[in-house]
């Protein structure tokens, strides 16, 4: 058994309780996969984080969910550089993460995190009625074409007509399992739809989104950085919004309100890049002992 030291942070906001959170266990990226899941479902968070040294970059950052590590997530990322810089271990206003998904540039702007997540890959186009079976609405609740999307993580854009078909989305999971096979994402990858309208939830707000979760991860997460980037990149790619700059927001109706500033690296039609920056508030902090190895 080793002590690691852990912070827990809400990212995509500076207030306590809000947002989403994420649990970075620092230097614990040589942990067997078996133990940072089991850690993920001791916390009952949606992801956790590990840190370890890098040959390539400044850090290196595992993403583990409940079921599986995956390549990169955003919110962890946010909560990650929050935690190195309230231990002091970010000295400049830049670093670069070691991910699964490649190199992530990090730069800090005041107190805001931004990260510049990959040039965006467009994927498969399920049909409406395909995913808004998936998630218990008609089909004319959706109002464009769905379709795959990553910037580091695959989730399937679903732009809504509005709030009230937003609020009464619901997983089906059976639905969303078929869907996922077919599309080629098997086992517990399943390429969740991401949903969103092209209105904020508040004025400050540009667009508001939902994400429902499969078992064994919570049923919704509360803010999801790496959709968003998949999200801004489909609205622009589709000339869903004019602004080359907006602010995202998600997880309101859950009481744990976040957003997020996504900007574009490059044109519409050529994107190089995603830019998706937020806050990070350090709750709470301490020593986790678990198993090497």
């Amino acid at each position: 058994m080793t002590i690691y030291q852990f912070d827990w942070v809400d990212a995509f906001t500076d207030q306590p309780f809000c947002g989403n959170g994420c649990a970075v266990v620092h230097q614990g990226a040589g942990l067997s996969d078996e133990t940072c899941m089991a850690y993920v479902r001791e916390t009952s968070l949606v992801e956790c984080t590990f840190t370890g040294p890098s040959e390539v970059a400044d850090i290196r950052v595992r993403y583990f969910l409940a079921s599986r590590e995956i390549p990169f997530a955003g919110h962890p990322t946010i909560a990650t550089v929050a935690a190195m810089r309230s231990r002091g271990m970010v000295t400049g206003d830049r670093l670069v993460l070691e991910t699964g998904a490649g190199l992530v540039d990090v730069r800090l702007d005041g107190e805001l995190i931004e990260m510049t997540q990959v040039a965006p890959e467009f994927g498969a186009k399920p049909s409406a009625a395909r995913v808004a079976h998936a998630v218990g609405l008609m089909p004319d609740a959706i109002i464009a074409q769905p379709q795959v999307v990553s910037t580091g993580l695959p989730f399937c854009i679903t732009v809504l007509r509005d709030h009230g078909d937003l609020r009464a989305a619901r997983l089906n999971v059976d639905a969303l399992r078929d869907m996922a096979a077919d599309l080629g994402y098997g086992g517990t990858d399943m390429m969740e739809p991401f949903l969103v309208t092209l209105t904020g939830v508040t004025e400050a707000g540009d667009t508001f989104s939902r994400l429902l979760l499969a078992p064994p991860s919570p049923p919704e997460d509360p803010f999801t950085g790496s959709a968003t980037g998949a999200m801004a990149a489909y609205l622009w790619h589709h000339g869903l919004m004019e602004k080359n700059s907006f602010v995202a927001q998600q997880g309101h109706w859950m009481g744990r309100p976040g957003q997020a500033r996504v900007s574009r690296v490059g044109p519409g039609d050529a994107m190089t890049g995603i830019q998706v920056a937020g806050n990070g508030h350090v709750l709470m902090r301490g020593e986790v002992d678990m198993p090497d190895g």
